[in-house]
């Protein structure tokens, strides 16, 4: 029979955090294996003062959260366990969690120790105590690539690639968070379906990832007309989702790239393929809008 070490512990996988250029706001990103502790979580954690929105994306559970910490008063059943602080410095952003019974194991034992925590201090949890813990997490950026036009008539999919390098490019600094299929409007000249792709990461090294990205796209690429393009920021410019939406809408003229005057925003590759690339990067985890076929008249 087999012998389980750690009957009452769950261990996140990882555990990452991505912090608004002023430090105000933070995403934190919670990679689990238990479905549903992670769906309690999202119940429970969202009534915290702390927390400003929490969504499912895939295997992770985010938390959008404000800094500051907070008194909770919890109350078994009703209100077990929550998200009781967040602070950001220069280069770390610390989160503290508070549980009682077995929502203090999650807040105690089973956060502790994932990938990606730097240190920790916990509480004894289990039975009926009320425990808790702060993890210390390395203050990380987001970045999104979005990339088009890799294929031909003949062969390739450019979503296989892009997925497949956003494998590859993950290393100590750099976590890939998630990938995005971005419909976009059946132009005459697409090779078939007309997507575009966002790959989604969370980093402290933005420059050597977008290197080491773009060496492997221009490696496997089978087009003379890729796009790739590099958005560093917490959430793309509302300038950014109108010219996605244009691209989604119909054909638009290349021109219009030259409007789009964000700071954050890098074209590293400027063939055809760009439109679509740029489009997509505002359309990251958002599958529903992402997928959304416009015939042109919406």
């Amino acid at each position: 029979m087999a012998n389980i070490s750690e009957p009452y512990v769950i261990h996140y996988p990882r555990i990452v955090a991505v912090a608004q250029g002023d430090g105000r706001r933070v995403e934190l990103i919670e990679f689990f294996e238990c479905i549903g502790g992670a769906m309690w979580s999202q119940y429970h954690y969202a009534k915290s003062p702390v927390v400003e929105q929490v969504r499912c994306v895939g295997t992770t559970m985010r938390y959008l959260l404000k800094t500051g910490s907070v008194d909770l008063v919890l109350e078994g059943s009703r209100f077990p366990a929550g998200i009781s602080a967040c602070t950001v410095d220069e280069s770390e952003i610390s989160i503290g969690y508070i549980g009682m019974g077995g929502g203090g194991v999650g807040a105690a034992a089973c956060r502790s120790d994932a990938a990606g925590v730097l240190r920790s201090r916990s509480d004894a949890s289990g039975g009926g105590k009320v425990a808790g813990s702060t993890i210390w997490l390395p203050r990380m950026q987001r970045v999104l690539i979005g990339v088009d036009d890799t294929d031909t008539p003949e062969e390739g999919a450019t979503w296989t690639l892009v997925h497949n390098i956003a494998k590859a490019v993950e290393d100590e600094h750099t976590v890939y968070l998630s990938h995005t299929i971005v419909q976009l409007f059946p132009v005459p000249y697409r090779t078939k379906n007309c997507v575009g792709l966002v790959a989604e990461f969370a980093t402290t090294d933005p420059e050597g990832l977008t290197a080491r990205f773009h060496q492997l796209l221009e490696q496997y690429t089978m087009s003379a007309k890729t796009g790739m393009a590099v958005y560093t920021g917490f959430i793309p410019s509302r300038d950014l989702l109108e010219f996605g939406w244009k691209v989604k809408r119909g054909e638009v003229n290349p021109a219009l790239l030259e409007n789009l005057l964000d700071p954050d925003l890098r074209i590293i590759m400027k063939g055809r393929g760009i439109i679509g690339a740029v489009a997509a990067l505002p359309f990251y985890t958002n599958y529903t809008e992402a997928l959304e076929l416009c015939t042109g008249k919406t």
